[in-house]
């Protein structure tokens, strides 16, 4: 395996390479056979591995990533061409917040055509007879193989990208309905929790907070415990302690149900019935999910200020602090709107 230092200009060579933290698979291909640069494309789709440009594809290194390449170079080799494994560090040029930022891009968009998919599926008018029941069968096996879809792309989704608790939640509100149809059951309404439970907790969820969590930690300070305090955590493997509670994130306690989103989520199973919260929701709903469902007229700038907010600040608590501040003045305006 060779080491490398990729820069863009030349600097004095630095003693310590072991703190790399990422491989780059470099690699040439034969022009023929065509299938095997197809063959070879879709392994490195399949393994999440981006192009950071022609031949050169990045994964951040870990042991999985390292055997996974490894085995991709000796494919190549064995098919005719070449290739070199290097570990990297990136040090004029490419940032490795703009490496992450591919790999969000990328995680992003398949995500985005997962829930796609999804609603796709969820507008087929399910089976009432007999005659109709091959309709349930392919749609059972759509809905299999867009769970498989899912969890791969999980499984490839290094730094938590947007998007995943939207699919997520799309998917499995098409597997309850199916289900609960395969079953005979009503679709039950959501039990409404109360606000004395959410007393004094710690709100854990994913780092680098964007719409849905900035509303959802704003609605929580403002109508649920005023006292609240968040903590901001990486998006996999996290074990939550006790007394805390986790939204918008993997297993958490509130996050997407079906096409709703976090924040939606959340003033449903509190229970709260303001008129000037629910404008908010919508938009937060649009800019989150994508799919202009409310198509309000607010959505297209508080989308830009809040991306504006993300680019602007990457510490969360900063975040949420010019978050909170923007839908304060946004409640306010819906509040004396309706007034």
């Amino acid at each position: 395996m060779i080491r490398l230092l990729y820069r863009k200009i030349h600097l004095p060579v630095m003693d310590d390479f072991n703190d790399g933290r990422w491989l780059l698979l470099i690699h040439q291909l034969p022009p023929k056979p065509d299938y095997f640069r197809v063959k070879v494309w879709r392994r490195l789709q399949r393994l999440g591995a981006v192009a950071i440009k022609n031949s050169v594809y990045v994964l951040p290194k870990n042991e999985q990533t390292q055997e996974d390449f490894q085995w991709m170079l000796r494919e190549i080799v064995e098919g005719g061409g070449e290739a070199s494994l290097c570990e990297a560090r990136f040090v004029e040029g490419l940032s490795d917040d703009q490496v992450e930022a591919l790999f969000q891009a990328t995680r992003g968009a398949e995500y985005d055509q997962i829930a796609e998919e999804a609603r796709r599926l969820s507008e087929i008018p399910l089976p009432v007879s007999q005659v109709e029941e091959t309709r349930r069968t392919q749609l059972e096996i759509d809905l299999a193989r867009l769970q498989r879809r899912l969890a791969e792309v999980v499984a490839i989704d290094f730094f938590g990208a947007p998007g995943r608790e939207a699919a997520e939640g799309l998917v499995s509100g098409v597997a309850e309905r199916v289900r609960d149809k395969r079953l005979g059951k009503q679709t039950m309404t959501a039990t409404v929790s109360r606000r004395e439970d959410f007393q004094g907790k710690l709100w854990v969820t994913r780092k680098g907070i964007h719409v849905d969590r900035m509303a959802s930690a704003w609605f929580i300070r403002r109508f649920v415990d005023s006292g609240a305090r968040f903590k901001f955590v990486p998006p996999k493997g996290y074990k939550p302690l006790p007394d805390e509670l986790r939204f918008d994130m993997f297993e958490a306690e509130f996050t997407h149900e079906g096409d709703r989103c976090t924040l939606e989520v959340l003033i449903q199973r509190t229970g709260i019935n303001d008129p000037a919260v629910r404008p908010i929701a919508e938009i937060v709903h649009d800019i989150d999910l994508k799919d202009s469902k409310f198509g309000r007229q607010e959505t297209p700038g508080i989308e830009r200020l809040i991306a504006g907010i993300a680019m602007a600040h990457k510490d969360d608590e900063t975040r949420l602090a010019r978050g909170t501040a923007v839908f304060d003045d946004l409640y306010e305006y819906f509040k004396r709107k309706r007034g």
